[in-house]
């Protein structure tokens, strides 16, 4: 009988999945218009009072000249400036990259280093914003549970300046 309960047990703990990689994919459209610039483009966690828990990615445009004019327009990333952008010194390692042309981007994570290894089991939304000179800014949320073991796949689209937006846990194994 022992034995007995140690399988079944064994069996229980392997069909709980670990979510071992978490993935980001934005799809910046490509848009018909007489001016095209790519868009500054800003990706983090917050919870759901919407304090910050994790700046994720900061594309915008890296090389701008030796008085950093780049920097200068990361305000236009509005929701993101205020909740955490004006209190960073830009560039920061491991999130700031230069802008993205149109097509699908694809960001992975994995589950159990920072910054999702950090985060304590709750509730949290996933921000991208974008903001395109002589263009409009767009910004689409992805509320999600975390507690690090449960699989997740939600898609939602922008209407103008985002495409489809991905958000996944997944078990890579």
């Amino acid at each position: 009988m022992r034995a007995l309960l140690t399988i079944a047990g064994a069996g229980l703990v392997a069909s709980q999945a670990v979510a071992t990689e978490v993935a980001v994919d934005i799809t910046l459209p490509r848009l018909q218009v007489a001016e095209y610039h790519k868009p500054y483009v800003a990706v983090w966690v917050a919870e759901p009072n919407n304090r910050v828990a994790a700046n994720l990615a900061v594309w915008y445009q890296l090389d701008a000249g030796p008085e950093g004019e780049g920097k200068k327009w990361l305000k236009d990333l509005r929701q993101w400036w205020r909740r955490t952008g004006r209190a960073l010194d830009m560039p920061v390692d491991g999130v700031s990259m230069p802008t993205r042309a149109p097509g699908t981007h694809q960001m992975t994570f994995a589950a159990d280093a920072s910054p999702f290894g950090d985060l304590p089991a709750g509730d949290y939304v996933l921000h991208v914003e974008a903001s395109r000179e002589v263009g409009g800014r767009e910004l689409v949320r992805i509320p999600f549970h975390w507690d690090g073991h449960t699989s997740f796949e939600h898609t939602i689209s922008g209407a103008s300046e985002l495409g489809a937006v991905t958000l996944a846990f997944s078990d890579k194994n």
